[in-house]
């Protein structure tokens, strides 16, 4: 298509960046002629943590939207111990240690952690919070929740350090955000239901029908079970054949989204690909096997595992989308057939 990648990441409801190099890839792979480096220089892009307090980039102008709409989806049960969470007293003060230590400035974790013993006290840095077969300062318990409010999000990293900085954005009124969320879902995942919304949020399904209710929808049918899409979008997209090489969490993000399994993992490929974080070989629409690339200086290797019989055409359309990934990612591409032996997420 063609756009810059602002345009992609909001037609795509955000972005999933848990992994920045996936990101870019998956972005780039939707633009004509486009980079990673595109991607990694649009100015308009913000690295955040979004739906389901995942890594997402999300587009700089809807993000007051998106943090209105994520600080009203009902909180669930703390999941860290009494001696581990904080009170809400010492929750408000961290987060306005957060955004003050953070003003102007892009700090690394032990940077900011630094900041915010000084400013809101020993407590915020006691190394309790059990992380990664580690523990971690308690500030960290909220990190996602200080993005919602709207006073961290990530900076450039120094080296290989993440940094945080403070995007000064304010959230936006509730309803208004909503809206803007749910009608960006419905334009990327729909036709859908309140319980995938909810899915695709981390929210209460008793609450993401009532936001349903709320906003001017239209009820269809989708193999006989009721769905909801946006007024007058009734149009139903041509079935187009081809072959497309997904990376990490694209296909992940679609599922989570909206359709279920069986129709995005038909056969094999539900026991093969499903339950790990492969990257994904698509063939018409639908999971078709996975593939792995290895970067090695210029050159690329990139292994297909198709769990379907390719014929001629669509051989070679996966040859020019491995064509596309090594343009994307600067680098000449060598494209086997056989299994991948690595395994998710690798």
């Amino acid at each position: 298509m063609a756009g810059q990648p602002v345009d992609v990441v909001s037609a795509m409801a955000g972005t999933h960046a848990q992994v920045q190099s996936a990101a870019e890839l998956g972005i780039a792979l939707r633009l004509d002629g486009a980079t990673r480096a595109d991607v990694q220089q649009a100015p308009d892009l913000v690295k955040t943590f979004g739906q389901r307090g995942t890594v997402h980039l999300l587009p700089a102008s809807e993000l007051p939207l998106w943090l209105g709409a994520l600080s009203a989806v009902p909180p669930g049960p703390s999941p860290w111990d009494e001696n581990v969470r904080m009170t809400d007293e010492q929750t408000e003060t961290v987060f306005a240690a957060i955004g003050k230590a953070l003003d102007g400035k892009e700090l690394t974790v032990d940077e900011l952690t630094e900041a915010l013993v000084e400013l809101a006290g020993p407590w915020a840095g006691d190394w309790v919070m059990p992380a990664f077969q580690d523990l971690w300062p308690r500030w960290r318990t909220v990190t996602h929740l200080a993005a919602v409010r709207g006073v961290l999000a990530f900076g450039a990293n120094k080296g290989r350090k993440i940094t945080y900085t403070n995007p000064g954005v304010t959230p936006a009124p509730t309803r208004q955000s909503l809206e803007h969320v749910v009608r960006s879902y419905l334009r990327a995942y729909g036709p859908s239901t309140p319980q995938r919304f909810a899915h695709w949020l981390n929210a209460p399904i008793k609450w993401a029908a009532e936001v349903f209710a709320s906003i001017e929808l239209e009820q269809v049918e989708v193999e006989g079970e009721p769905a909801w899409v946006l007024p007058g979008d009734l149009a139903v997209p041509e079935v187009t054949e081809c072959v497309r090489l997904l990376p990490y969490f694209d296909g992940y993000s679609y599922r989570v989204g909206n359709q279920p399994p069986s129709l995005l993992y038909p056969g094999k490929a539900k026991d093969r690909v499903m339950r790990a974080n492969f990257q994904n070989l698509i063939v018409n629409g639908t999971v078709a096997g996975l593939w792995h690339q290895r970067k090695s200086g210029r050159r690329v290797d990139i292994t297909v595992e198709s769990l379907v019989k390719l014929t001629k055409r669509q051989r070679a359309e996966l040859d020019e989308q491995a064509q596309r990934v090594g343009q994307i990612i600067g680098a000449t591409p060598t494209v086997t057939y056989g299994p991948v032996t690595v395994g998710g997420h690798a």
